[in-house]
């Protein structure tokens, strides 16, 4: 393919990278901090990360959409060697008959914003500026394949033990909880990789330019405070205050379900943050008022740094931001994939757009 460069990414950008890919994790998607880390050892040593823009990328090409899943927080604890990155591509070459010629990442929310720059510039692949999410989502079948109806069959998963999984043919439910089950037994984490998608479809079933906006989105958390974050963004502030109470339960789909309840200083409402593995619906005093697909970040107050679902604590005080969702998600035909029924929710979608 050419060689256009749409946005070349230096250390100065990681931080800004970072915290654009964390926000939009909406409580979940990983550990951005050691995919940062690898990123800025790689740029350190004086090698070069880039986006492509979608329409800069040759008609012909084929994208391998890539990314981690599983238990990510092992992922600090048991670093990829690298291996398991080339092992999963290879073996979706091999099954399709088709080389790799740059690469996607499944998912812009989380640490799979951050890590195909770095296996990009170590397999010397360009890294395509778009994602499978436009956010963070739980599950394999909700990924924008899915949801633009082209399934995501084949699939290779890679764990870094050397163990490859190649499943051809399934539903993407069944994808979903095949890659589960082999993740309960490979060490907590595995490179999955998807069939070669050409480019020249990209734009019907993947979300463009959410990587070159997750550096943009997180340039302007890094230096305003919420309100004007969410001015800037079409966003807008749920409530500022502390955390009074967090409650959590095992769901009935495997991952822990729960809620983190927060005392608004300004309007002493209290402010119940429904959650899963992201934050996916708020109320205030009862009355919903914020749902996914929208993203749903909650702020520490000091720092400014997002807070994750798996550590959030009471005592924390907080800021708690509603995002818009990607226009993607609130086409009525993709919509119920991530509107809150889709985790169990009665309620319909509660987006910034309908206010």
């Amino acid at each position: 393919m050419g060689e256009a460069v749409g946005v070349r990414i230096g250390l100065a950008d990681v931080p800004a990278l970072e915290r654009g890919v964390s926000l939009l994790g909406s409580g979940g998607g990983g550990d951005t901090v050691t995919a940062a880390a690898l990123l800025r050892a790689r740029l350190g040593a004086g090698h070069q990360a880039a986006l492509t823009p979608v329409d800069e990328v040759a008609v012909d090409a084929q994208v391998v959409p890539i990314g981690v899943i599983g238990a990510t927080a092992v992922f600090a604890e048991k670093l990829p060697s690298g291996a398991e990155f080339r092992a999963a591509i290879a073996a979706i070459e091999r099954w399709t008959g088709r080389s790799t010629d740059a690469l996607v990442s499944i998912e812009v929310g989380g640490l799979n914003g951050v890590v195909p720059l770095v296996v990009g510039g170590q397999l010397g692949l360009p890294v395509v500026d778009a994602d499978l999410s436009g956010r963070g989502v739980p599950r394999l079948d909700q990924l924008s394949l899915a949801a633009a109806g082209r399934g995501l069959t084949p699939v290779v998963l890679a764990e870094p033990g050397g163990q490859v999984l190649l499943l051809a043919e399934a539903t993407s439910t069944e994808v979903e909880r095949t890659a589960r089950a082999f993740l309960a037994g490979s060490g907590g984490w595995a490179v999955l990789a998807l069939a070669p998608i050409p480019a020249s479809e990209l734009a019907e079933c993947a979300i463009p330019g959410t990587v070159s906006s997750a550096i943009s989105l997180g340039g302007q958390a890094l230096s305003t405070d919420p309100e004007d974050l969410a001015e800037a963004t079409g966003g807008r502030v749920l409530g500022q205050g502390r955390v009074v109470e967090v409650s959590r339960r095992p769901g009935p789909t495997g991952f822990a379900q729960g809620s983190a309840t927060v005392l608004d200083h300004r309007t002493r409402s209290l402010l119940r943050v429904e959650m899963e593995n992201e934050y996916l619906f708020a109320m205030r005093d009862g009355e919903p008022v914020a749902s996914t697909p929208d993203v749903l970040a909650v702020l520490d107050h000091r720092t400014g740094v997002p807070v994750q679902c798996d550590v959030i604590r009471q005592g924390v005080e907080v800021a708690v931001l509603q995002l818009p969702a990607a226009a993607f998600w609130t086409d009525p035909r993709r919509l119920p994939v991530l509107a809150p029924r889709a985790f169990g929710i009665d309620s319909d979608p509660i987006l910034l757009e309908v206010r």
